[in-house]
Order: structure tokens, then sequence, then C-alpha cells
């Protein structure tokens, strides 16, 4: 797809009265990268709210460089409008939350820190129901709430990417002592690029975290109002297909579907009251094409 064409098609999908994040704006952090000189040793130090949404940006702007947003209006405000009400019920219900789905047949989703969200095709045409999608989004939403990612990009801040982050992060810094808000955005976006270029993004998280985001997500689809096993039948379904093709990314990055599943019957007790709790099967296919 030609540039024009991939920045029409971001602006489109930003067009909902609910999305918080212009999309457009995503490729444009990734073309406007200053060229920080400065080199300092902060990377592993906590960033403001505003620099986790700024290095969300960047880290997004990176992914939808390989993967543009499908090119549907209507699932794209449908799947934002279910991912801002799960995360509304959050305890970072304040982050500009967005959410997309990008182009890919792939079986994965991805969590920005600062709240923006990415769901592949591929993996949406794979539900059945809303009461899914919003298990697979609260596993992510719980993911950025937990700060999960935050920690791991700066925890490979200390050593390989050092180096090449640095500078920005440096930068931020000293844009942070001179008032230069605009810096410090923009080196906080530049960190996120660099941190996609590196590959730490697209790393497996701790097993510890998706267990974690498996559980807080369960329960945040059960404050959202939805059957909160959806997450479980999403578990199931990738389960049933672990050697379909090679499509499911997700097991490279991810606890086996098994596994997760045991620890989520741990919370079983509790989450039973909530279990007759909507699906919305006809309202996620009043807005999902049905798989071809």
């Amino acid at each position: 797809m030609k540039p024009a064409a991939l920045i029409a098609v971001l602006a489109l999908a930003a067009t909902s009265a609910h999305a918080q994040l212009d999309f457009g704006r995503l490729l444009d952090s990734g073309k406007k990268v200053l060229d920080a000189t400065q080199k300092a040793q902060e990377a592993s130090k906590s960033f403001t709210v505003e620099q986790e949404v700024q290095l969300g940006e960047g880290i997004a702007a990176g992914l939808l460089g390989a993967m543009p947003l499908a090119q549907d209006d209507k699932l794209q405000r449908y799947v934002n409008r279910v991912g801002r009400w799960v995360a509304l019920q959050s305890e970072r219900a304040d982050l500009p939350w967005s959410f997309g789905v990008v182009q890919n047949e792939s079986i994965n989703a991805f969590a920005m820190p600062g709240g923006t969200i990415l769901i592949t095709s591929g993996l949406v045409k794979r539900l059945n129901s809303e009461s899914e999608l919003a298990g697979v989004l609260a596993h992510e939403i719980a993911h950025v709430v937990k700060k999960h990612q935050l920690q791991a990009i700066q925890s490979s801040a200390n050593t390989e990417l050092l180096a090449t982050v640095g500078k920005e992060v440096g930068g931020a810094a000293i844009a942070r002592r001179g008032g230069d808000q605009f810096g410090l955005k923009s080196a906080a976006a530049n960190m996120g690029i660099d941190v996609i270029k590196n590959g730490v993004f697209l790393r497996p998280l701790d097993r510890g975290m998706e267990y974690e985001a498996d559980r807080a997500g369960m329960v945040l689809a059960a404050r959202a109002g939805y059957d909160p096993y959806g997450l479980v039948s999403v578990l199931q379904m990738l389960q049933a297909n672990r050697g379909d093709d090679g499509s499911f990314s997700m097991f490279t990055t991810h606890p086996a579907p098994a596994d997760r599943i045991s620890e989520l019957e741990k919370l079983s007790p509790g989450m039973e009251k909530f279990a007759g709790q909507p699906q919305a099967e006809g309202r996620f296919r009043q807005n999902v094409p049905a798989p071809k």
C-alpha cells in the first residue's frame, strides 16, 4: 500500500467518536524522528504517563508500518468501542485508550504502553462472540494497567538497548528540565521506534506476567458485564488449533493455552456467579464479517 493510501486508512479508522488516538498521528510520529545526540543512562528510570503514551505511540507506528489497519471502518469502530468500555473498568481508565484491527492473518494481539492496543484480523476472524473479543482485549488491557511491557522494555534498555535508545531518553530528560515538551514527546516516541527495530517489543513476556494479565483480564471482562469465560473459550480454540498452521504466532510469545487455562481455573469459584452474563454473539456477528 502506498504511503498516501495508508495515511487515509489510518485517518478513517480514527473517525469514531470513541477514538481517543489519531492513528494517522502514529504514522507521523514514525516519520518525525529527531536526531538526538546526547547519551544518558536513564533508560531504566520510571516514565511519566505522558512519556509512556508517547513510547507506546512510537511502538505502534513501527507495527503499523508492517501491518496496516484493516480497511473496515465499521469493524474498527466496533472493536474500539468494546475495548474502551472494558478499559473503563480498569484502574487506569484515564489513559487515552485506543484499539485497532491490523490486516494480518496471524493470530495475535499487541498492547503498547500508554493504552494503544492492536489485534490482528486473523484473530478477530477466529472469534465467535463479543465476550471472546472482550476477553482478548481485557488481557491486553491488563498488560498496560500492570505496565508489563514497560517493565520489559526498561529491563532490556539496561543492556543491548542502552546504546541505541539512551540518547533518546537522555534527550527526554534534558527536554523535561528545559521545559521542551515537544522534545520530550519526540524522544519517547523515538525510543518506541528503536524498541521495534531491536525486536525487544516482540519478545515473550515473563510467564508470570502473562498469567497475571489472564487473571486480571478475566476480572475486567466480568466487571464490564461480559461472560468472564470468553478468554477461556479463546484459549480452548488456540489449544485445539495448535498444529493447524503457521499463523498461530501467539504460541511463540505466550505460555501454552492448556497451562493458561489451568491457571484460570483457579479463579472459577469466584467467577461462576458471573458466568451467565452476556456473550453477545448476535451483536458480534452484526459487526464482524463472518469467515469466508
